[in-house]
């Protein structure tokens, strides 16, 4: 079959391990589902398995990818869930220490067949794009549980997302629009800024800059650059939501006392559950939103993919097409 996977990691050149080639058909054991994939998506995940980050080289070549949506043996289609629970876990596979994301054990979806759990395939409703589905397990899901799960904002409150212009971040703030709260959001980009607006932010701020009132949440996935900021920018009792940290996970200033005087809450949030994923994935059908997508690419064209996202210059997701 057709994958793209890592054959080798680099730090400083993620791209010189990519490969775009054939690997074996996989063949599923018991309790496992062959799914036929229509399309993926791509993730700075897959970018940071290249880097050596989160995938041991022992495990290498791995097929990448932990977003995708396809057709199962019995012809239903069906959303890929990404999280995969260790043997014999009850419970939110979210809260399993020996939990893994498909790519980092498991090959991924980057490819034209991948191996998943049957616990793992969520219907796709028939009114869902394909592209639209193959957006939805990581960056939307992560963000539907920042927002419903863990933010405690209710409909009419205030967000602040930092940093418009990933996947999370955009799915931030279409999802936060779609259900009543005023999002606001940041950005060191003007045009970022301006489609941030486009797609259902209130306000768009420059990075760091005074807000003109405190929120009730922020949504945090830059980390050390942003982490001041976000403690500053919260109301007395406010959350701040934090499901990643790409510009470091150690802050010059931890604002402990903000934090204790103010009784702010910091809330650990990562990925979702199989539920979550199926409730998102109505939402997004129900209220009419269409994910925004990038860069839409033939997986034979996937390198150009990966570049876009090495650079930065992605708004939005990057999404392959398998068929």
């Amino acid at each position: 079959m057709l994958a793209v996977y890592a054959a080798s990691q680099s730090t400083t050149d993620p791209l010189s391990g990519l490969v775009v080639g054939e690997r074996p058909d996989p063949q599923p054991g018991e309790g496992w589902a062959r799914v036929r994939l229509r399309t993926a998506g791509l993730n700075h995940h897959d970018v940071w398995s290249l880097r050596g980050v989160g995938l041991p080289a022992e495990r290498l070549p791995m097929v990448l990818g932990c977003d995708g949506a396809g057709v199962d043996e019995e012809g239903n289609e069906v959303i890929v869930h990404a999280v995969v629970a260790s043997d014999g876990w009850q419970g939110d596979e979210t809260l399993d220490p020996k939990r893994t994301l498909l790519s980092e054990l498991h090959d991924g979806t980057l490819a034209e067949y991948v191996l998943v759990p049957r616990g793992n395939l969520v219907p796709k409703p028939a009114d869902l794009t394909w592209e639209a589905a193959a957006c939805l397990s990581t960056a939307w899901l992560t963000a539907y549980r920042m927002l419903f799960t863990n933010s405690g904002v209710k409909p009419g409150g205030t967000v602040l997302v930092q940093g418009a212009g990933g996947g999370v971040a955009t799915a931030l703030i279409q999802l936060g629009a779609s259900a009543g709260y005023r999002m606001w959001a940041t950005s060191r980009d003007a045009a970022k800024a301006e489609k941030a607006q486009s797609i259902g932010a209130d306000r768009v701020f420059e990075s760091g800059e005074r807000l003109p009132e405190r929120v009730d949440a922020v949504m945090e996935t830059v980390g050390a650059a942003t982490w001041s900021h976000s403690v500053n920018s919260l109301r007395p009792g406010g959350t701040i939501v934090i499901s990643g940290a790409t510009s470091g996970d150690a802050p010059g200033k931890a604002e402990l006392t903000k934090i204790f005087f103010k009784q702010l809450r910091v809330v650990g949030s990562t990925m979702g559950t199989r539920d979550e994923l199926a409730h998102l994935s109505r939402f997004i059908v129900q209220q009419r939103i269409e994910p925004v997508i990038d860069t839409v690419l033939p997986l034979s064209d996937a390198r150009e993919g990966f570049a876009r996202m090495v650079d930065g210059d992605v708004f939005g997701k990057v999404v392959f097409t398998v068929t």
